[in-house]
């Protein structure tokens, strides 16, 4: 057995897992990723991968239903990012910030399941702290990447100087 689970997609739409040898939906691919499930979705003919349009298609499809996650704002400043300079660092980013939050939510429960002698709100307190601090760190750390790059393509646009013997 491999590594990565390979579904592949058929031209009419449907899902078929390899591992098991059968149709899948697409909330069966959906609880792939939430049970931490290694996968590429593959085009059967051409072995494209497809498997970021499938994962986009999950998140729309949860988004038209029940309460969405992405407020039409937040989604309105993602697609401005597209064609800006500053593209390649955006999806670093919010991976980079989704991590943090995840990290700190782990840890959140965590602390909560030790909470002998301290009030929840004592906790939550110095959680935040923490967070703010790390997110200044990782703030910093954007900012510096951003300038070093404004830097080197500034840099690199310069006429260079011919050195007169």
């Amino acid at each position: 057995m491999t590594d990565t689970r390979i579904i592949k997609k058929y031209p009419n739409r449907r899902l078929y897992d390899t591992e098991i040898s059968s149709y899948i939906t697409l909330e069966e691919v959906r609880q792939l990723v939430v049970d931490g499930e290694k996968f590429e979705v593959r085009d059967a003919k051409s072995g494209e991968d497809l498997t970021r349009s499938v994962l986009l298609q999950i998140i729309s499809e949860h988004e038209d239903r029940g309460q969405p996650m992405f407020t039409t704002q937040l989604l309105s400043q993602v697609i401005r990012f597209y064609g800006d300079s500053l593209q390649g660092f955006m999806g670093s980013y919010l991976e980079k910030s989704l991590q943090v939050f995840l990290d700190q939510q782990q840890q959140f429960r965590s602390q909560l399941n030790n909470i002998i002698g301290r009030t929840p709100w004592s906790m939550l307190n110095d959680m935040t702290e923490r967070n703010m601090d790390t997110w200044r760190s990782m703030q910093q750390g954007f900012l510096s990447d951003a300038v070093n790059k404004v830097r080197q393509t500034a840099d690199s646009a310069k006429p260079k100087k011919e050195s007169k013997s």
